[in-house]
């Protein structure tokens, strides 16, 4: 992998392919590799950059007291900059979901589009920011084993955790692998995060795309359908025997998905869905 020393911190990143360039964020507790079947699929047109995000997988946490959520998302457009990427199409899945967001509220003029996988717009209720902080505590204190053992068959369906073990096994790893101060460090300053569908949504004038699984546990259809309801120029796609992670249980839906859109906002630039 490469890395680059930014924003007081080292991210590591990958890149494949050329052409107009396609940022992928993954989500909480996972890293880039999640985006593997995607970078197969989107290099050859695009130039893809899949990172880590601080502290998952191969990148640096500097403080974990000093880390707020708006870093996450200052730490990619570092790297963009690193990289001499002026604009780019943007995609986030859950908590890459909401970060995307909040580099779309930092560095508007620079996307390109934004695709929404499988996540959600607004602040967490006092009673979901009070479990994120339970959850971070235990992290800390037990690891990632008991938590990875309890959310697989939320994070992908519970069918597919044995109809597909590669996958299954693949999530397991990433989930296990991730460092519980890092996921801890993540979680709290989620649970500090603005109101994106309030302050941020209303802002976005781009071509967005929102794909959710059909049986997704964390982030159901219905919080798909409040981004499209509260985003200006946007398509839905309900992917069909897909859990949390699309992108992995049903790539080829996802990744024809996600190429058509650009395809049509690429050849039609004033297109309205």
């Amino acid at each position: 992998m490469n890395k680059a020393k930014i924003n007081h911190v080292e991210i590591a990143y990958e890149t494949a392919g050329k052409g107009l360039p396609i940022v992928l964020i993954h989500g909480h507790p996972f890293d880039h590799t999640m985006w593997h079947p995607q970078v197969k699929a989107f290099s050859p047109f695009y130039q893809v950059v899949i990172p880590d995000l601080r502290g998952y997988g191969k990148s640096s946490l500097p403080g974990p007291a000093n880390t707020r959520f708006e870093d996450y998302a200052t730490d990619v457009i570092c790297l963009m900059d690193h990289l001499n990427i002026g604009s780019f199409h943007l995609a986030g899945l859950s908590m890459g979901g909401q970060i995307i967001m909040e580099i779309f509220r930092q560095a508007p003029d620079r996307i390109k589009s934004l695709i929404f996988a499988d996540t959600f717009a607004g602040p967490d209720t006092p009673e979901a920011k009070k479990a994120r902080d339970e959850q971070a505590v235990r992290l800390e204190k037990e690891g990632m084993d008991g938590y990875a053992n309890e959310v697989i068959g939320k994070m992908i369906r519970r069918e597919h955790v044995d109809s597909m073990p590669e996958v299954a096994a693949h999530v397991m790893k990433m989930m296990k692998g991730t460092s519980p101060i890092a996921a801890a460090t993540a979680m709290r300053a989620r649970g500090e995060r603005i109101n994106y569908l309030k302050e941020v949504l209303p802002q976005i004038n781009i071509p967005t795309l929102v794909i959710v699984g059909r049986q997704d546990e964390f982030t159901p259809v219905a919080k798909a359908e409040e981004l499209q309801e509260n985003l200006q120029n946007c398509k839905l796609v309900v992917i069909e025997d897909a859990g949390h992670m699309p992108n992995l249980e049903q790539p080829e839906k996802f990744n024809e998905t996600v190429l058509d859109f650009l395809k049509n906002i690429s050849t039609y630039p004033g297109q309205s869905f």
